[in-house]
């Protein structure tokens, strides 16, 4: 078979994950809503695309007649998903994980290391609802704007990250009905755990 581009990549990628976790393969509307493709005409690009590279095989006039030609592909790497954090305890935890799954590690532009499931609406106009999963890269190297993992106390929030200071660190929630958290460095711990790469939302 062809070489297939880096978003006919991400298409496949996300068919596969569709027919892991649900069993059936995605329609055109739930690529472009997976994907961020603003038309199923998108879509339907890289799907004619993959069809004539020998990826897959499209039936017409079905919906969802999509079906992966190589199953015997490396479909990906299994990472944990952190539900509700224990106090005190270590994110990844045995007792903090409810399951794993699969993907495929070119599903994001940037690597990462588990998945988080978010836990109520403070993010939800940068478009991050409850129960989503957030794509966590562990690191403590985070600049103004990053959307970070921190741990303040026994408790992990997801927030914007925003240095006012050498001291001052406040975490912005995007939601106007919640109030920044500002963190004096000198009084108070904060520990960045990761930052956010990417999203998975199950329908």
């Amino acid at each position: 078979m062809k070489e297939i581009t880096s978003q006919q990549q991400r298409v496949l990628d996300c068919i596969q994950i569709y027919l892991k976790k649900t069993g059936f393969p995605p329609t055109r509307a739930d690529i472009c809503r997976e994907l961020g493709f603003k038309s199923p005409n998108s879509a339907e690009t890289h799907l004619r695309a993959l069809e004539k590279k020998g990826f897959i095989s499209i039936e017409s006039g079905a919906s969802r007649g999509i079906s992966v030609n190589n199953q015997n592909n490396s479909f990906g790497d299994e990472y944990p998903v952190i539900g509700l954090v224990a106090a005190g305890s270590p994110t990844l935890a045995e007792e903090n994980i409810e399951r794993t799954i699969n993907c495929p590690k070119s599903f994001f532009e940037s690597g990462f290391d588990y998945f988080l499931k978010v836990r109520g609406l403070s993010m939800k106009d940068a478009g991050i609802m409850e129960d989503d999963l957030i794509a966590v890269k562990k690191t403590t190297d985070v600049k103004n704007g990053d959307i970070v993992i921190a741990r303040l106390d026994d408790e992990v929030t997801v927030k914007f990250f925003n240095r006012k200071s050498s001291n001052i660190v406040e975490l912005e929630p995007a939601n106007e009905d919640f109030e920044n958290i500002v963190i004096n460095l000198e009084s108070e711990q904060l520990h960045i755990e990761g930052k956010s790469v990417g999203l998975l939302r199950r329908n």
